[in-house]
């Protein structure tokens, strides 16, 4: 009785010891990425990011030696855009953006080429820009069309996707679409994480050389202290994956 009492005790240690060696893994990565989300005010944005990290997974991509993880740190305008009032501390050293606008709103894609331009000027020199069709669900009500949003993705040389608040793994997609392309990037040669100016950091190192929040003047940033995710990405540029229609309902109002 009294070794299996023992044994239990072990066991019990045991656990312990191997669910504290996970939680320092999952805070390990090999890259810290900062990416804004921009786009005019309504396009859903804050929705977008919230969707994303109330998910909170890990994804998987490749096996091994070419396994990379990778941390994103995500920068929401928390509304300034409608005064006009993104600083220029809010763009400095991205390494990739999302460009959203609403398919229900013609004039918030109109307004995109002012946001992208900002961001070509003011972001990391090789900034990875996706262009993301947001609200997807609401398809009886759209203005913009896929090939028109396509065809401004196509001239300007970015990706561009349709998502859905309702639909989590489309969220995720234009996340890790970023983080992809970023991270073939830097296997390329493209982009050096020893230069501050690209906005990627490895591992744990300066994670605090950022501005805090204080200093965005309400802009706020998710970071390590308050939501903490890893994605795991493959070591090598992967084909971006065609996204199908979303199922049909409500969309995302804010």
């Amino acid at each position: 009785m009294r070794w299996k009492r023992i044994q239990s005790i072990s066991s019990s240690v045991s656990s312990a010891h191997d669910f504290e060696n996970e939680q320092e893994l999952e805070n390990m990565y090999d890259y810290l990425i900062k990416l804004i989300i921009i786009g005019p005010s309504g396009s859903g944005k804050t929705c977008m990011l919230h969707r994303f990290v109330k998910n909170d997974k890990v994804v998987k991509f490749g096996a091994g030696p070419r396994k990379k993880r990778i941390k994103l740190q995500l920068w929401d305008t928390a509304g300034q855009e409608r005064f006009r009032s993104v600083t220029r501390s809010y763009y400095q050293a991205a390494a990739g953006a999302l460009l959203v606008y609403d398919i229900t709103n013609h004039d918030s894609f109109t307004s995109l080429p002012s946001w992208l331009k900002d961001t070509r000027a003011l972001a990391s020199p090789d900034v990875v820009v996706v262009l993301i069709g947001n609200k997807s669900d609401r398809n009886r009500e759209r203005e913009v069309t896929v090939n028109e949003a396509m065809g401004y993705a196509n001239r300007e040389g970015i990706s561009m996707l349709e998502v859905s608040a309702l639909t989590p793994h489309l969220i995720d997609d234009a996340f890790l679409l970023v983080a992809r392309q970023i991270l073939g990037k830097i296997e390329l040669g493209h982009i050096d994480p020893n230069l501050p100016q690209f906005g990627i950091q490895y591992g744990d190192d300066g994670m605090y050389d950022w501005p805090t929040r204080g200093s965005l003047r309400g802009t706020f940033m998710w970071r390590k202290d308050y939501m903490r995710w890893s994605e795991y990405l493959r070591n090598a540029i992967k084909k971006d994956d065609n996204i199908s229609d979303s199922n049909r309902g409500w969309g995302c109002l804010c």
